[in-house]
């Protein structure tokens, strides 16, 4: 099913931080408003060469005319942030999707305590101007490699937000260093943490408060990219569809994505790395091997959707709900 696509106008883009670039949209047409976002909300910006990739929401939900963007270049890129900072000129237009939220504020925390490494400060943005703005308590500590890489530090120095925000910098000897430790042993039961950041960043936070006990139920995190999954021993299977009975080989070079639209049944993807859940798609009778880092762990093992951009199946045969 395609997804309506509203189309934007870049108001303005300006290099942030060491290689960070903010872009700021507004509606290409002054008689359409942008549909509003909540905290931690993101959208899918079509770009050019085919691309589609997924930005945060960096601004408070409270703007109603805009959508702001912070986006790294990533010697990395798989062609988005490359396409971001060079390709995507002031003036012109993108078209974009409406905005999404896999990783909300939770309505029930009584106090929120943040970790934003990097360009992860992105949702992490959004979600301390709304609570700041709400009156909400909470902390934010904020990671970086260096202040030269730090974005958004105008915006953080705002007095309702500056008391509550702790920065590290790596290359700073004599600056503080996160001891997370401290920060994550004492779990309060109205406490709930936020998390985004590189991979290794999201793991250590994660890690040190499961290892402290907090439930899973506080734990509220996004990734922005994942790494390719171990395929060495990768095996083949079936997958039928549910509602026409056809039934697909799998082989184990091809993801299930690419093996159904080789049959004509095309899955709507957008990152392909299991992160952002555009492809999630409900299973009816088998067991995926689940790759993905969108599903929480209680989500996978209900079993009963996966996403085929990248996780593969446990059993012969996979029924999918399509």
């Amino acid at each position: 099913m395609s997804i309506p696509k509203l189309t934007v106008r870049v108001a303005r883009k300006t290099l942030i931080a060491e290689g960070i670039c903010c872009v700021e949209l507004v509606s290409a047409n002054d008689a359409q408003v942008l549909p509003a976002f909540s905290a931690g909300s993101h959208i899918d910006v079509h770009l050019p060469g085919s691309l589609v990739r997924q930005y945060s929401l960096c601004n408070d939900p409270h703007e109603t005319g805009r959508y702001v963007l912070g986006v790294l270049s990533d010697p990395n890129s798989r062609g988005g942030s490359t396409a971001m900072h060079q390709a995507v000129m002031e003036g012109g237009t993108l078209e974009v999707s409406a905005p999404k939220n896999h990783f909300e504020l939770s309505p029930d925390a009584q106090q929120h305590v943040l970790f934003a490494g990097g360009i992860g400060i992105t949702p992490i943005l959004s979600m301390v101007q709304f609570l700041a703005r709400n009156s909400q308590p909470f902390k934010m500590h904020y990671c970086t490699r260096s202040k030269a890489t730090t974005a958004f530090t105008l915006a953080l120095s705002a007095p309702a937000l500056a008391a509550h925000v702790t920065h590290y910098f790596d290359d700073a000897p004599d600056a503080p260093k996160l001891e997370l430790e401290a920060e994550l042993k004492t779990v309060q039961a109205g406490t709930h943490l936020y998390v985004c950041g590189p991979k290794g960043f999201m793991d250590w936070v994660l890690g040190t408060a499961r290892n402290y006990g907090w439930p899973e139920n506080q734990l509220h995190y996004e990734f922005f990219a994942a790494e390719a999954p171990d395929l060495s021993d990768a095996g083949s299977f079936d997958v039928r569809i549910a509602s026409t009975g056809q039934v697909i080989p799998i082989a184990k070079d091809k993801t299930v994505v690419q093996a159904l639209a080789e049959c004509g049944i095309e899955i709507e993807t957008s990152c392909e790395q299991g992160i952002c859940g555009t492809c999630l798609t409900g299973v009816k009778e088998g067991r995926p091997d689940h790759k993905d880092l969108f599903l929480t762990q209680d989500e996978h093992d209900l079993n009963d959707q996966f996403t085929p951009c990248c996780s593969r199946s446990l059993s012969p045969l996979l029924v999918l709900d399509l």
